[in-house]
């Protein structure tokens, strides 16, 4: 492709190497449409955290209904420092909530797009 038919599509020549792009017009788009590597470098960490199988097995436990921390340890037969550490990074991560209800704590999954996450791996593990 000619260094013209580059600029016709809106691309510089220091991101397209002619000899190497068979659909450039394609390969423009995206480059026009990728996000910044730092929002890149955030998404790869909140699917780091899914990367986990204790996280994945609290979050799971979390789909229908709240629970406080002892119920967690109880159901996961974890210990309860194990479920409040984990519970801390899916907290900061903005997965899980919380509320207090007297000296008792209820965390929930934070969002319906957390519990979309989940059901759509697990409708992707079940195909």
């Amino acid at each position: 492709m000619s260094s013209s038919n580059k600029k016709d599509i809106g691309v510089e020549d220091s991101k397209l190497k002619s000899d190497s792009v068979i659909n450039a017009e394609a390969a423009a788009n995206i480059l026009k449409n990728m996000p910044d590597d730092e929002y890149l470098y955030d998404l790869a960490d909140l699917f780091r955290i899914f990367g986990d199988t204790t996280r994945i097995r609290i979050l799971y436990s979390l789909f229908d209904d709240e629970l406080c921390v002892g119920d967690i340890s109880n159901v996961l037969g974890m210990s309860q420092s194990s479920v409040s550490h984990q519970l801390r990074i899916l907290k900061d991560s903005k997965l899980v909530k919380f509320r207090r209800e007297g000296k008792s704590i209820f965390y929930s999954l934070d969002d319906e797009h957390v519990r979309s996450i989940l059901g759509l791996g697990m409708e992707h593990l079940e195909e």
